[in-house]
This record gives structure tokens, C-alpha cells and sequence, in this order.
């Protein structure tokens, strides 16, 4: 991805990063100076999991990350339409520390 003008903005990923990290849970916690999500995957049948990505943000980029966030679920719903959002059964969500910055 690149910025055009005078500030190009230049940016490179590894091939080991672009392949992604599947994730269906984000357990964010928050202090005054950070917001700390982390990317869970869940398996059914298997009572542990691990923390498979940890992005720590200051305040003002996790306002920022939200809408974004939010304006490409609309744009995705316009072209696709709703994103059902199926209910799902309460997960334990005691199975390692709070997370602190």
C-alpha cells in the first residue's frame, strides 16, 4: 500500500504476516495510556486456547481503528447486504490473566 504525494508512505509485509491469523474472539481491556486487543481462535471441543495476536493502540488509534472498522462494515452491508449476527453461547473468559499496561 502507498500514499501518493509528497509524504509517500511506503509499507511492507513478510509472507509469514500477510498469511493472516484466523481469529472468532477479541478480548480488548484498556488502561488510561492503552487499549490491548487480543485475537483469539476458539476450536469447539477444546477447552484451551491461546492468545494467537496481541495489538497494543494508544486511545486515539483504537478511536480511529473503530471507525474504520465501522465504515467498512456499512460499505461491506451496502454491497452485500446485513451481516446476521447469530447469537452465540457464553464463553468463559477466565482462562488467563486481565490483560495492563
Amino acid at each position: 500500500m502507498e500514499k501518493q504525494g509528497p509524504n509517500k508512505l511506503n509499507i511492507e509485509i513478510d509472507a509469514e504476516v500477510a498469511e493472516g491469523q484466523y481469529s472468532n474472539l477479541a478480548i480488548i481491556n484498556h488502561s488510561m495510556s492503552e487499549f490491548v486487543v487480543d485475537f483469539v481462535n476458539i476450536m469447539p471441543g477444546n477447552p484451551k486456547s491461546k492468545v494467537k495476536s496481541r495489538i497494543v493502540l494508544t486511545p486515539q488509534h483504537a478511536k480511529r481503528l473503530a471507525k474504520a472498522l465501522a465504515e467498512n462494515v456499512r460499505k461491506f452491508e451496502k454491497a452485500n447486504g446485513d451481516i446476521k449476527d447469530y447469537e452465540q453461547p457464553p464463553i468463559p473468559l477466565n482462562f488467563g490473566p486481565t490483560g495492563q499496561a
